[in-house]
């Protein structure tokens, strides 16, 4: 009577002994493994840069998560006020109170915007890369009345 394997059987290579499917994983580990490092040393990170804080950082984090409403050079949108506005001038609204604005949201208390919603998805370290990013701006364009 022939034997017949069952379905997800293993089967030994007829010279090396090892099974077809521990052959398979260990090819896929080792493209993983190929993979990972090829892409490890890819993107835009400047070596110099800290990554705490930082400008360049932060001014991609804000296109990408505020620039909607508050416009890509910090002037505004109909949906939400400038940045560069003499009432976000750090004596009047200091960090703390964007921290507040992205984690809790803010009321409407000095525009007609309506009130901004909470900012999701974003860590301490980011919200403060944002931060820093906007106060660096609002020093070299200067604030507005």
């Amino acid at each position: 009577m022939k034997r017949v394997a069952a379905i997800g059987a293993r089967r030994e290579h007829p010279r090396l002994g090892h099974t077809a499917l521990a052959r398979t994983m260990l090819g896929f580990a080792v493209l993983g493994c190929v993979t990972f490092g090829l892409l490890a040393g890819c993107g835009d990170s400047d070596p110099d840069d800290s990554g705490s804080g930082s400008p360049s950082s932060g001014e991609e984090l804000y296109q990408q998560r505020c620039s909607n409403c508050h416009g890509s050079d910090l002037r505004g949108t109909p949906a939400g006020p400038s940045q560069l506005s003499i009432i976000y001038e750090p004596g009047h609204h200091p960090d703390e109170a964007y921290r507040s604005a992205v984690e809790n949201g803010a009321k409407a208390h000095h525009w007609e915007f309506g009130d901004m919603p909470p900012i999701n998805g974003l860590s301490s370290a980011e919200v403060d890369e944002i931060i820093a990013y906007i106060r660096e701006v609002q020093k070299r364009e200067g604030l507005e009345e």
